[in-house]
């Protein structure tokens, strides 16, 4: 079952005057990580490169920022698929310290920076999160924003017109349960939306 990250966490390397400081984090997809990415380089203007590498099912990715070909992007994404994680992004930002490391080096330098924030992260199972909506009537609102808060699911867009139109998601695994729940609390009443 893949994982991913409760939170981020940061490391700090410093290798022949080099300082390597590494990230990992949980994001939705390329576009979040991206965001991310610019934000750094905005953050560390004076860094000589922000590297990086998204693990995200279909938009995973790996870069480089000028370092030499396959020094850094793809050996942090390893780093990263030899954890089994999901839905996580890596970032070593680097401030050149004038020593050349050679590509071994390089290579050594941002996975250990990527391994060493991944030391103290706290992993996670990533569950499919299901997007459903019903609607109620005003009278049951109440009961059914209950018995979704013992659920614990997410609750999204709440529109209140003739009847009132709910919004959330949970995980995958409870759903049916929760789909038997609200049908029996809504006593026919509760309609479920596409």
């Amino acid at each position: 079952m893949p994982l991913t990250l409760a939170h981020a966490v940061h490391s700090e390397l410093l290798i022949k005057k080099s300082r390597f400081l590494g990230c990992v984090q949980p994001v939705a997809g390329r576009a979040e990580a991206l965001a991310v990415v610019e934000r750094l380089r905005a953050e560390h203007p004076g860094a000589a490169h922000v590297c990086w590498a998204l693990l995200a099912g279909g938009q995973s990715a790996a870069n480089d920022d000028g370092e030499p070909g396959g020094t850094a992007g793809r050996p942090m994404l390893e780093v990263l698929r030899h954890q089994q994680l999901e839905g996580v992004l890596a970032t070593v930002v680097r401030y050149f310290g004038g020593v050349k490391l050679g590509a071994g080096g390089l290579v050594r330098a941002y996975t250990d920076a990527v391994a060493q924030a991944l030391l103290g992260a706290e992993k996670v199972t990533l569950q499919k999160l299901v997007q459903l909506a019903c609607t109620v009537p005003y009278a049951q609102e109440g009961l059914v924003r209950r018995v979704l808060q013992e659920a614990g699911a997410a609750l999204g867009e709440v529109v209140h017109g003739e009847s009132v139109e709910i919004a959330f998601s949970v995980p995958e695994d409870v759903v049916a349960g929760l789909r038997a729940r609200l049908n029996e609390v809504g006593q026919g009443q509760l309609a479920w939306l596409a």
